[in-house]
């Protein structure tokens, strides 16, 4: 799995609590919430004239993760965890990537974990945040303060805008290619998660 895909998700898992900072008091979503929505994503290379795009759903669970299927054009599953990542195809394992043995996946999940709990300090050691407008309508900036070593991230600047949540998010790289992605149908309830999240999550932490 390129590095880039890595920490796009993650990434925008980090963008979520941004919204209620946005608000308010700076807390995330409360232990035990489930966050579930659907998802449009056009990446944009040089030399392609349309974008190409992929759709599906996530679901994000404080304390365990998030779970990432791609539906369209392919059936592609990613689950991150604390122990690391997952990715199935088609319902059979294609990749596993301990967090152990991967710093900087480690070092995003403790970013991620700290942004859910509230704590920005760690996410604001890593990025330049601008934020601006309000709880109704607002925008982030996040722009990585690393250059140059292991921990360095592939994107020169991250937006994200929205109103209760995150609406839209566009990573930009440096070389001027970039994903914009576009979130529908979201809610946040209590849980439980589903038999078959719950599986999913399970077997991401075998």
């Amino acid at each position: 799995m390129k590095r880039s895909f890595l920490y796009g998700l993650i990434l925008l898992v980090l963008l979520w609590p941004l919204t209620v900072q946005a608000a308010g008091p700076e807390q995330g979503l409360a232990p035990g919430a489930v966050l579930r929505g659907s998802f449009v994503q056009e990446r944009h290379l040089k030399g392609f004239n349309a974008p190409l795009r992929s759709t599906g759903h996530f679901v994000l669970v404080p304390g365990r993760g998030l779970i990432w299927r791609v539906e369209q054009p392919f059936a592609i599953t990613t689950v991150i965890t604390s122990a690391g990542l997952v990715q199935q195809v088609d319902g059979g394992e294609t990749m596993r990537l301990a967090s152990a043995g991967l710093p900087f996946l480690s070092h995003l999940y403790d970013m991620l974990t700290g942004a859910l709990g509230g704590d920005w300090h760690a996410l604001e050691g890593d990025f330049t945040v601008e934020r601006t407008g309000d709880a109704g309508h607002w925008q982030v900036r996040l722009v990585p303060r690393r250059a140059d070593d292991t921990l360095a991230m592939p994107f020169a600047a991250i937006t994200a805008t929205g109103g209760r949540l995150v609406d839209r998010v566009e990573l930009t790289k440096p070389d001027g290619d970039g994903d914009v992605l576009s979130f529908a149908d979201q809610q946040v309830d209590s849980g439980p998660v589903t038999a078959d999240e719950n599986t999913a999550f399970e077997h991401a932490v075998k």
